[in-house]
């Protein structure tokens, strides 16, 4: 378990650290684009071939599991029969002694004492069985809980794998139609993901559906008021469609949160309404340099 465990936290870090890759800004003189060509597909691979790995232990130790218990109730049935056979042979010894004080005393009959003998062993008996059922009972109950949780391991592993292969196509689609159809995928595998959410208005905004992304982008700031990336988005929603105060307030907070995204805003094509304007030219002045950015933070070219 340590090992499987630990397979998948360095899977979840791989996963953070190839995201990072991707989003990092490009330096002077750096081939972006050929850095994320090298790294992601080997990255993806090995990725794959943990979960696949995973998936197999996830198996095992279920085998495993079911292999333990099995045993362990044979060993429990081994020790209830040899107690049983341990009692009946101190019994025959008692019986024995009883009778001989009997013969020499005359204390009581022999059908009185053997009445008294067989309730006696009836009863010892019953209270080694309901002995054995309440361990057995609780075995079974411990196995059940223990199955049930690899069950739920084991879905949330396909369902990782169905999220994370739907990013992989919306990465490479060129039509935000398309996009939007993936990330639709996504939030019915798992409902109000924000990611999903600010990518999915980012298509919206490169369909010029502004209205749209703004509304994808208030459901995130509903969950998560600090979401740099869906103030980022609804900054450029509401630059198409006129507000410029409310965009330039969207994205000086944007900025707050992601100094990366002063150099991304200041060629963005959708801020093109406010190139001009003195707050957007000192939101992004400082620290820009021509050539920087190449894109939103989905991936939008900039002009």
């Amino acid at each position: 378990m340590p090992k499987m465990f630990l397979s998948f936290c360095f899977l979840i870090i791989s996963f953070a650290v190839s995201a990072q890759v991707t989003d990092q800004p490009a330096h002077d003189g750096e081939p972006t684009e050929d850095v994320r060509t090298r790294l992601t597909p080997f990255m993806e691979r090995y990725m794959l071939d943990e979960l696949k790995a995973l998936r197999m232990e996830m198996a095992g130790f279920q085998v495993s599991v079911k292999e333990e218990v099995v045993q362990k109730e044979l060993a429990v049935a081994d020790k209830a029969m040899s107690y049983a056979n341990i009692t009946v042979t101190y019994f025959f010894y008692l019986l024995a002694g009883a009778a001989s004080v009997l013969a020499i005393v005359g204390w009581q009959s022999l059908r009185e004492l053997k009445k008294n003998a067989r309730e006696y062993a009836e009863t010892q008996m019953r209270q080694i069985t309901d002995t054995y059922e309440r361990k057995l009972k609780q075995i079974e109950r411990e196995l059940q809980r223990k199955t049930k949780v690899i069950a739920e391991n084991y879905r949330e592993i396909e369902r990782f794998q169905e999220i994370h292969a739907l990013w992989l196509r919306a990465s490479q689609e060129q039509s935000p139609q398309a996009k939007m159809d993936i990330y639709d995928q996504i939030l019915r595998i798992k409902p109000g993901d924000l990611d999903a959410l600010t990518h999915k208005a980012d298509a919206a905004l490169m369909m010029n559906e502004r209205q749209w992304a703004l509304s994808l982008c208030n459901r995130v700031m509903q969950v998560d008021p600090q979401n740099a990336h869906a103030l980022y988005q609804r900054a450029c929603a509401h630059a198409g469609v006129g507000h410029e105060e409310q965009a330039l307030a969207d994205l000086e907070l944007a900025i707050q949160r992601n100094v990366h995204l002063r150099n991304v805003a200041a060629e963005d094509e959708e801020f093109e309404p406010l190139r001009q304007h003195p707050r957007f030219v000192e939101l992004t002045h400082d620290g820009h340099e021509p050539g920087q950015g190449d894109g939103g933070p989905d991936g939008r070219k900039s002009s």
